[in-house]
């Protein structure tokens, strides 16, 4: 009887750390799907890359990277309004290292540079993520 209550017992704990494996690939299989995109391609973020969105696909989870000199540009997160009027709204997320990671969201995601004149110049984005 005590054999069997100790076999009880491992059984539980093979089960916890199977199922922590599981847990572990699954993650792992998600992130992996993930793509990192560098926008501008080699030009990176810069003048005219509101077409670099043409031709490519997008999902939910994939990281986009800006690389710019971050003395002269930035990089904002907006709204389809923002986007239209290259203006950023109060409160919109601001990114000015020079090598940005922005994990997309499911939809539109909208990106501005928000030195004058530079929006205006095609330095906006908009990617529309599955």
């Amino acid at each position: 009887m005590a054999a069997q209550q100790q076999q009880g017992r491992g059984s539980g704990a093979a089960v916890v750390v199977a199922a922590a494996v599981l847990l572990c690939v699954l993650l792992q299989a998600h992130v992996a799907e993930s793509a990192v995109f560098t926008v501008g391609d080699r030009g990176g973020w810069s003048f005219n890359t509101n077409t670099w969105t043409n031709g490519k696909r997008f999902k939910a989870g994939d990281v986009l990277v800006f690389k710019y000199d971050s003395t002269a540009h930035n990089v904002v997160a907006v709204n389809a309004a923002g986007y239209k009027g290259c203006s950023a709204p109060r409160g919109a997320k601001v990114y000015k290292s020079g090598n940005d990671r922005v994990t997309l969201a499911r939809g539109t995601n909208y990106f501005i540079c928000s030195i004058p004149g530079h929006c205006q110049s095609g330095m906006k984005i908009a990617v529309t993520a599955a």
